[in-house]
């Protein structure tokens, strides 16, 4: 089982109607009568149960809420979380520049996380990568604020002119700024400096889209008449728009993580002034222009701004990513990691790394293939009540599950909350969560639902298995990164490790290790029974620390990630725990035995003061302390970086 997660899976499963069953099915699975085989065909959807009956979603996005309303501490969300709470609050926002920003949260995510960010944050930068950094976005500023004046000339409204002319007018005040950062830092302002490749790149892009050659469209624009010259204007706007709004998130996130009564941080000016009212109104007003310049285009052109927004953002990355760094750093773990130790890559399936449960899916695949069999059975009444039972069966099993999973978790809760970590107490409360959990699972079983299923439509199920973005690039990048050298573990509750080996297969990851159920088979249909190997939070611990014991002779370094209840204790004793989105129950179980979130960046930004102090640095967590994602952009960013993205 899952959890509260098996219960929204069955929810999902228990509420679909016969009524409802095809439209809202259909569009994940196809059920076929010419099928020669008699096989359930399996087509891919982009929204499986994305609609209300997606509960799972709804308890994530009540976590990110909540915690972003929390203090920046432990229980806060990072400022990636933010973007997707952002997000999901906005969704039917149609605002041109904000739609954009929102489809970049990646990223936003993985600039914060490159090691200058990283260290800036910190105040542990060297300062002559930060005199190389002003001496390159001198240059950036000086095409920005030129830029600006090509848009202003084909801005075709009085009222567009004057507030380009106020944003470039801005822009000489940050020339200015930069001059008065490098004199109160020691530098000479006017030492000659070149651009580097990445500078350049992004200053050749951001001319040439205000001249009217646009990267993206069919040719470059003639800029004749009064709407070419508008069309110019919203094109360049959508490539300068980015590195404003991203300079106000950053300047926001890092700002977060200061100590307003430190006046140490050798970067608070820097600090101060990308997260003042005044850069936040400069970057809301570009933004605002660009909606209105985009208000005439035609969808192609919004297109043609969105390839160039994207476009603007990637440079972004490749400007932060390319300052020389040469002191040590706690990002990309990759980097700093050592390969005398070997490293382990552990994470949950279910909702970690997919968009959905796979009992929910196992679910419809056992509702489709009985009622397939009712169809192919004509008016045989026998048939037709085994497909009606099967679905009142889900409904009571949800029923039962609903009652009892609350009583549960009431139960294995403290009765006054735990000031500090409290390991033993937890371990005491998760073996209630264990036997709740295989007496639910033996539920299933006895019940017989899961009867009759082909193994042929399981891997089908598999391979259009939804998985959340960027996870299946963060696996395929780990495997292939050879250097690295890492061993990969899955460990899930899954009822049948067939379905999570067709789903990663299909990504060409076969030689991830899979840990989980399995169904059992006879002529290749499912006879409804499950061999359980991994029902309980005891079941993954222990299958964590023998894979551990059994691959490592030397010393090791483990990275867990996991969103559930039932990850807790592998995400605890791991080196690198890392809580994926989160359920408000995980939350809630673990606080109350004074478990600590902590987002990742703000994390890192801590451990490279740390790193900075000292000649090394160990990776294993405070006691009790679990770092927070939302996304996986953040954990591709942290341990493998910009280059493998």
């Amino acid at each position: 089982m899952r959890g509260c997660f098996f219960l929204k899976s069955i929810r999902i499963a228990s509420s679909i109607s016969s009524s409802s069953l095809q439209p809202n099915l259909t569009r994940f699975i196809t059920i076929t009568n010419n099928n020669n085989n008699g096989f359930i065909d399996l087509v891919k959807t982009p929204d499986l149960f994305a609609r209300s009956h997606s509960s799972a979603h709804r308890d994530r996005r009540q976590t990110c809420l909540a915690s972003s309303s929390s203090s920046s501490s432990s229980s806060s969300c990072s400022g990636a979380m933010r973007v997707v709470a952002a997000a999901a609050a906005e969704a039917e926002d149609e605002r041109v520049a904000r739609r954009f920003w929102n489809k970049c949260r990646r990223e936003s995510a993985v600039t914060m996380y490159t090691p200058f960010v990283v260290c800036l944050a910190s105040g542990t930068l060297e300062m002559e990568t930060f005199r190389n950094y002003l001496a390159q976005d001198v240059h950036f500023l000086a095409a920005f604020a030129q830029a600006y004046e090509l848009a202003e000339e084909c801005a075709d409204d009085d009222d567009a002119k004057v507030v380009i002319c106020e944003l470039r007018k801005a822009v000489a005040m940050e020339l200015k700024m930069h001059d008065s950062f490098m004199k109160d830092w020691g530098f000479d302002p006017e030492a000659e400096t070149t651009s580097n490749s990445a500078t350049k790149k992004y200053v050749d892009f951001l001319l040439a889209t205000a001249s009217g050659k646009v990267e993206g469209g069919k040719a470059p624009v003639k800029i004749a008449t009064p709407f070419e010259k508008t069309k110019v204007a919203a094109y360049t706007l959508g490539a300068m728009t980015p590195c404003m709004r991203l300079y106000a998130f950053l300047g926001k996130e890092l700002q977060a993580l200061v100590d307003p009564d430190d006046i140490s941080h050798p970067f608070r000016r820097w600090i101060d002034n990308y997260s003042s009212d005044d850069f936040e109104a400069s970057a809301q007003k570009t933004e605002d222009l660009l909606d209105k310049l985009s208000v005439s285009l035609t969808g192609e052109e919004l297109g043609v701004i969105e390839k160039l927004y994207q476009q603007a953002m990637k440079l972004e990355i490749e400007f932060f990513s390319a300052q020389p760094i040469t002191q040590k750093t706690v990002v990309p773990l990759s980097r700093m990691h050592d390969n005398a130790q070997k490293l382990f890559i552990f994470s949950d399936f279910d909702l970690t790394c997919t968009v959905h449960d796979s009992s929910a899916i196992l679910a419809e695949v056992a509702i489709l293939t009985a009622q397939k069999v009712s169809q192919d059975s004509g008016d045989n009444l026998t048939s037709k009540r085994s497909s009606a039972d099967l679905r009142m069966i889900w409904d009571s099993l949800s029923k039962q599950y609903a009652e009892e999973y609350e009583q549960c978790l009431q139960s294995a809760l403290p009765s006054v909350k735990e000031e500090e970590f409290n390991y033993n107490g937890l371990c005491e409360a998760l073996v209630l969560v264990s036997d709740f959990e295989k007496r639910a699972n033996s539920r299933v079983v006895e019940s017989g639902v899961l009867k009759g299923i082909s193994l042929e439509d399981i891997k089908r199920a598999g391979e259009h298995l939804k998985l959340q973005d960027g996870c299946l690039g963060f696996f395929q990048n780990i495997v292939k990164n050879e250097k690295l050298g890492a061993n990969v573990h899955l460990l899930s509750y899954c009822w049948c490790g067939d379905l999570i080996r067709s789903s990663f297969s299909s990504g060409g990851l076969d030689t991830v290790n899979i840990h989980a159920n399995e169904l059992n088979y006879e002529d290749s249909i499912s006879t409804g029974t499950i061999v359980n190997m991994m029902e309980s939070p005891r079941d993954k611990f222990q299958a964590f620390e023998e894979i551990l014991k059994k691959k490592n002779d030397g010393s090791s370094l483990s990275v867990y990630i996991g969103d559930s209840v039932g990850d807790l204790l592998c995400l605890l004793e791991s080196d690198i725990g890392i809580v994926i989105g989160s359920s408000l129950s995980l939350r809630r179980l673990a606080s109350h035995f004074g478990v600590s979130f902590v987002p990742l960046f703000s994390g890192l930004v801590k451990r490279q003061k740390e790193f900075a102090a000292s000649d090394g640095t160990t990776w294993k967590a405070p006691s009790g302390v679990l770092y927070t994602v939302s996304t996986w952009a953040e954990i591709h960013s942290f341990i493998l970086g910009f280059e493998n993205h």
